[in-house]
């Protein structure tokens, strides 16, 4: 019966039953003899070729024959869902906290549920439900948190007591549990069936489908994919897909110029049983237990249960290859543990035969996220991989976005927090990914407090100031592989308690951040910021303006030292990114974006600017560090540091200067800092840091300078109404949308990318408005803290979600910024969100199904109230537009 299972989802049977599916991909095969088929030859070219038989390259090939594509050739180096495919366990669970992976998950269980109809293939799917249980309370909020969003996207979604659970699942053992969530329409599938079925689809589309037939390695020519080199011959294309699962990586590797697609294998176990005395139920829902690591599902009468042991084992770090996946050593005294909460969560277990312990690999990501999207470097080569044990859950939905992305140029969501665009080289070091994901796998059950950081693959790339701010009590986090501070501890706290503080509610360093936002305030702080993205675009003549100038919204051609802050917008007049531009020279720009653009910022950039010698655009992010200088006593720091004066009318907002500054020449000074208080930036080339720092931080001392972090630099920024990219600015928002017109150039008769949409917006009105909230009835130090992701309801209706949120030292309450959309009330249809529909309504925020009363405003708060006032004494509703 296992060698069953474990064939049930293999083609032979398939076939049998689907001849027509035979004849159209041109296996033919003598009734009366079981020898192979002579497959046909390949094609000598194609639209789009998909490397991978799994769900993911199926799911891929279906949703591209559906949107028209005809041109499509998959192949599959074995036999089609025999690769991880098809030892999945087959649950598909909704239940996920990144909103894209939920929007994902669910259209991947609408689809599978109507697919045996659409294609006469049995998937085997079956709505059960999922409950997942809660030991402990900070479990059971993190659940509600889940919960509130599943509501909100109309998802049936309940927290239910331990009572409830016994009902709904007879077998389980409650008496250590504190609540749980059920949500009814998860489902059960035969995931190589599925991935059968979607064939089945593609092939009546027109896909070719070829099995037994290895990529070696893709062709790029000029920085595009040209074709395809197989074990049976070329095969000229347009566009590559690698959905090679755990071989994404060796297959990325295999050509000239590399793809760097950052995933590896780990082993993953799970335990077949024989049937019940009294055989399951087909209908009893799944278990997710993640505080005892398992998930439990039924099966044949019997059970399936695997889980996400504390020490994994990672598997091919030298990338050994199989054509399909046997079936892996048993390891009982490794699944041991698995095993004993297993029969703790059901007793009535302890006589049941085990039928085997299947051992398959899976593979992993740096950040528990799959991978998605177009490379970097070759345009047309296209990724969907590193699935996390996820590969059924986000099978449909993210073979759909990357369809359209290959069809339209973008998918219809905001993908970034997927897109492979995320990684840079640095993420796929075999080392890394090996330390990496044996730290990953633990964390798919482990409780996730918000800002919890990675521990491995940690002091990778570090300020030349790392040694010197460590010294000095920084506590670290991580953005695209670099170190940042997260805040800074004096000296005499207990630093353990600060290490391990991890809660939904008010954290150990609330103090510590307010004391150094107290000090921006006040006085003067430094923050190291060089992790921020820093590029110089230069030119012969005037080519950098001019393509610059369609490239950002806002007006470049100004004098030189002066900063611009403008949007680099996609065809839909979205933020691709959101920078500061300093013009050096008439000639020469010098660009500041987001830390985690570095990737992204660059391909966008090298994709639009003329292959022109002429024009050169440079990663300077190595060469400088920056300092941010904040604070009222910032300019006296400089000026004795510089002999030179810094106050506005030597030195107005936004401008750019080079000076020296102690012993050290050529530093770029900007006054701006990212945060809306007065100060400056200065960027230094990395051989004068460490004299720059040091001579800042003596001459500050009688102005009382202190270190800080990026926690007390989310926390000014957010009370000023400041928008961050990737956080609450995407390729889905427009600068109409967040109260930015003035960023951009529409009335100068300047073309440029997105202008179109923009106008229209102008004409027509915004369908989502983006939006400051101050809660009003929340303690800070009893409830449950915002973080991100919650959602906004206006006179009792959901309106939009948060996207970022802090706690303002200076109104002693918090900010939540987030969208705000206007649904019809009868049809659901978005309509225009006007300033007086933002202003005339009764807001909540929902924090893990408790909400909150808040004050909506559509823009910042006046100087005026900078100084710290009683909440008493705050009357919002009378602050000005400052």
């Amino acid at each position: 019966a296992a060698g069953m299972f474990l064939r049930l989802l293999s083609d032979i049977q398939w076939r049998a039953a689907h001849p027509k599916w035979r004849r159209m991909t041109g296996s033919q095969r003598s009734t009366s003899t079981t020898a192979e088929p002579h497959p046909l030859s390949l094609p000598a070219q194609a639209q789009v070729v998909i490397c991978g038989g799994g769900i993911m390259g199926t799911s891929v090939a279906y949703h591209l024959s559906k949107m028209g594509f005809k041109d499509i050739v998959l192949l599959e180096q074995g036999r089609l869902a025999a690769g991880t495919t098809r030892f999945c366990a087959g649950i598909v669970s909704t239940a996920r906290p990144v909103s894209i992976e939920l929007k994902m998950a669910h259209y991947s269980n609408k689809l599978y549920q109507q697919l045996e109809q659409e294609t006469g293939v049995q998937t085997g799917y079956m709505k059960t439900g999922s409950i997942s249980l809660a030991q402990t309370q900070d479990r059971l909020i993190s659940l509600k948190r889940i919960a509130s969003s599943l509501n909100v996207m109309g998802i049936p979604c309940e927290i239910i007591s331990p009572k409830k659970v016994s009902q709904l699942h007879p077998l389980i053992n409650i008496h250590d549990l504190v609540g749980a969530m059920y949500v009814p329409e998860d489902a059960l599938v035969s995931s190589a069936n599925v991935s059968l079925a979607l064939a089945t689809a593609a092939s009546r589309n027109g896909v070719q489908i070829h099995e037994r037939t290895s990529v070696s390695h893709v062709t790029i020519q000029k920085g595009r994919v040209t074709g395809v080199e197989t074990d049976r011959g070329r095969i000229q294309c347009e566009y590559f897909v690698n959905c090679a699962g755990q071989w994404a990586y060796e297959l990325g590797h295999s050509g000239e110029e590399p793809v760097h697609i950052p995933v590896h294998a780990c082993e993953h176990f799970y335990l077949l049983t024989h049937p019940l005395q009294e055989p399951l139920s087909n209908s009893l829902p799944t278990i997710v237990d993640p505080d005892g690591r398992i998930y439990i599902r039924n099966w044949q009468g019997g059970i399936l249960s695997g889980g996400f042991e504390k020490n994994p084992k990672p598997l091919f770090t030298e990338g050994r290859n199989q054509l399909e996946i046997q079936n892996l050593q048993e390891d009982w005294d490794h699944f041991g543990p698995l095993l004993s909460a297993l029969l703790r969560r059901m007793p009535g277990l302890e006589a049941l035969q085990i039928m085997q312990l299947v051992n398959c690999p899976e593979s992993f990501t740096p950040d528990m996220r799959c991978i998605m999207g177009e490379s970097p470097t070759a345009r047309g080569y296209f990724v969907l991989a590193g699935m996390n044990s996820a590969g059924i859950s986000y099978g449909g939905g993210a073979g759909k976005y990357l369809a359209e992305w290959i069809v339209n140029g973008y998918p219809s969501e905001n993908v970034w927090p997927l897109d492979l665009k995320r990684f840079g080289t640095l993420q796929s070091s075999r080392t890394f990914l090996r330390h990496r994901v044996m730290e990953v796998m633990p964390l798919m059950y482990d409780l996730k407090v918000p800002r919890w950081d990675f521990q491995t693959g940690r002091q990778l790339r570090t300020s030349p100031l790392y040694d010197r701010l460590d010294a000095q009590g920084a506590r670290w986090m991580e953005k695209h592989g670099f170190e940042r501070v997260k805040y800074f501890v004096p000296p005499g706290s207990d630093l353990l308690d600060l290490d391990h503080s991890k809660t939904f509610y008010k954290p150990d360093w609330f103090d510590i951040v307010g004391a150094e936002v107290k000090c921006c305030k006040e006085a003067v702080c430094v923050i190291d910021m060089s992790s921020f993205t820093k590029f110089e675009i230069s030119s012969t003549g005037d080519q950098a303006l001019e393509n610059l100038q369609y490239l950002f919204s806002n007006d470049l051609d100004v004098p030189v030292g002066h900063v611009v802050h403008t949007g680099m917008l996609n065809e839909k007049g979205g933020y691709e990114n959101d920078c500061s531009i300093a013009r050096l020279s008439k000639r020469s720009f010098f660009m500041i974006s987001p830390t985690d653009q570095q990737v992204h910022c660059w391909a966008w950039l090298k994709n639009r600017l003329p292959d022109d010698s002429n024009l050169v655009l440079e990663d300077v992010t190595w060469k400088y560090t920056a300092l941010n200088l904040i604070g009222p006593r910032a300019v006296d720091v400089l000026s004795e540091l510089s002999y030179a004066p810094m106050t506005a009318e030597h030195f107005p907002s936004l401008f750019c200067k080079e000076m020296s500054v102690g012993y050290a020449n050529g530093i770029r000074v900007m006054s701006i800092t990212h945060t809306g208080e007065p100060g400056f930036v200065l960027y230094i080339p990395i051989e004068y840091a460490l004299h720059v720092y040091n001579e800042v931080m003596n001459m500050g001392q009688k102005y009382g300078i202190r270190n800080a972090g990026y926690y007390a630099l989310r926390s000014l920024r957010i009370e000023k109404f400041f928008a961050f990219w990737g956080q609450d600015l995407d390729a889905f928002t427009t600068p109409m949308e967040c109260g930015r017109e003035f960023q951009v150039k529409l009335d100068k008769g300047m073309e440029f990318l997105g202008q179109d949409v923009l106008l229209e917006q102008k004409q027509n009105g915004v369908y989502k408005r983006f939006t400051m909230f101050i809660l009003e009835d929340h303690d800070t130090d009893m409830d449950l803290w915002p973080w991100w992701g919650e959602p906004i309801f206006r006179n009792g209706r959901y309106v939009g979600k948060t996207t970022s949120s802090a706690y303002s030292y200076t109104l002693e309450r918090h900010v939540c910024l987030g969208f705000v959309h206007h649904f019809d009330e009868q049809t659901g249809e978005e309509l225009v969100v006007t300033t007086d529909f933002i202003n005339q309504g009764e807001y909540e925020i929902d924090i893990a199904g408790q909400r909150f009363q808040a004050k909506a405003k559509l823009y910042p708060f006046s100087s005026l109230f900078a100084q710290r006032r009683r909440k008493d004494d705050v009357e919002l509703s009378g602050y000005q537009r400052e």
